[in-house]
């Protein structure tokens, strides 16, 4: 029986051409980077290469961009490391309460450092208020953390308002005022656009693996002049900002993944629209007391999120396991943390019915037909399972 995959936020298989791109650094060409021998010079002119695919997806300067170990540490390091630079004009910080856990463990590890943070609060959408934020910031603000798309509920956030918000207040602000800058979480935006000068942020984090290429390996996109500390200290690596060897087959991969989603992002959109709106409409009807969370409209095209009345989402899990299909109940980097969505909690989500949350998400092998087999494995389950969970009400 052929196995059905429908857990693409969480991570993709690597595709051909990018393994193909870095199985010879593993054995062939093995040298480090950093060493003046043509072994090294071979390794760093491949993580040089890597680099410019990365700039050229994003529209920007190859200087701008850094490799890191995953899109969590990206994001540890744009948090701590602009905050940290910026302490001494400012210590006032603003995200949300829906943000992925690697941003909001990272601002509160600065809160217990003496900064003020501000959590802002979604609506029932899941969607963020400009306005709101725009509110928030005072003279002391320097750093402002919202994600392009939530990786649980797939809501996009309107990003390039928010910046242009920002950018407005710096420019107020002038050279000797605070500076204030924003850094956003991309990781499960890799369906919307990319080029940083249109979106207008300061700094970026990004997950190959969650495009088709290798786990192991984040990008990290900071805007020329906005000030970042060092974040792993030893070797001169990174322009003397991330010390350590580098990862040069993950790089190649990372650098080719960027480079082939870019190109082929706006026609993979098309498809996984369609796909997208079968799949609620299937859901919709053929299961009873179910509601689809997220913004309707506004995102993005690759997960469909919803709660089940009467079910735990980790029984769903386990059992269309079983029937050769994977599913979430939420965030793979939370999964096996039997505490409430924090996302769906945050949008004003009761917790009993949280915990009968799932998260399908589609990508490149995806066939309709597969999604008609989903929903007839999981009418089936939850019928099932209803007698034996307690009665909430949608």
């Amino acid at each position: 029986m052929r196995q059905l995959y429908f857990d693409y936020a969480a991570s993709t298989p690597v595709r051909d051409e990018v393994w193909e791109a870095m199985v010879p650094f593993f054995r062939r060409h093995y040298g480090n980077p950093s060493s003046l021998h043509s072994f090294g010079q071979e390794a760093r002119s491949a993580v040089e290469k890597a680099r410019q695919q990365v700039a050229s997806a994003l529209n920007c300067q190859s200087e701008e961009i850094f490799f890191t170990s995953g899109t969590s540490e990206s994001d540890n390091w744009a948090i701590f490391g602009a905050a940290r630079a910026c302490q001494n004009r400012g210590k006032h910080l603003i995200t949300s309460t829906i943000e992925h856990e690697a941003v909001l463990e990272a601002f509160r590890q600065l809160e217990k450092e003496g900064f003020q943070v501000t959590y802002l609060h979604p609506d029932k959408y899941g969607t963020i208020d400009p306005k709101k934020l725009m509110d928030a910031i005072n003279s002391q603000t320097t750093l402002v953390s919202i994600m392009y798309a939530n990786n649980e509920v797939g809501t996009i956030q309107s990003l390039p308002t928010i910046a242009s918000m920002v950018g407005a207040i710096r420019r107020r602000r002038g050279r000797e005022g605070t500076p204030l800058y924003l850094h956003t979480d991309a990781a499960s935006g890799k369906y919307l656009p990319w080029t940083v000068d249109k979106l207008g942020v300061d700094l970026m984090s990004l997950g190959p693996h969650k495009y088709y290429g290798p786990k192991g390996v984040g990008i990290l996109y900071v805007r020329k002049g906005v000030p970042i500390n060092q974040f792993i200290y030893g070797g001169s690596q990174e322009k003397n900002q991330r010390a350590g060897t580098e990862n040069v087959p993950a790089i190649v991969g990372a650098g080719l993944a960027t480079k082939l989603m870019a190109k082929e992002k706006s026609r993979e959109s098309k498809k996984l629209e369609k796909l997208q709106k079968k799949l609620t409409s299937l859901l919709v009807k053929e299961i009873k007391d179910i509601r689809l969370t997220g913004h309707p409209s506004q995102r993005v095209p690759d997960i469909v999120s919803l709660v089940i009345k009467g079910v735990e989402g980790e029984a769903l899990v386990l059992h269309l396991n079983k029937m050769g299909m994977a599913v979430s109940s939420g965030s793979a980097c939370t999964s096996t943390d039997l505490a409430p969505s924090h996302v769906l909690k945050a949008m004003g989500l009761k917790p009993e019915l949280i915990h009968g949350s799932l998260r399908v998400s589609l990508g490149k092998e995806t066939k309709t037909e597969d999604l008609t087999k989903l929903v007839t494995a999981l009418s089936k389950t939850v019928k099932k399972l209803r007698d034996l969970a307690p009665k909430v009400e949608v």
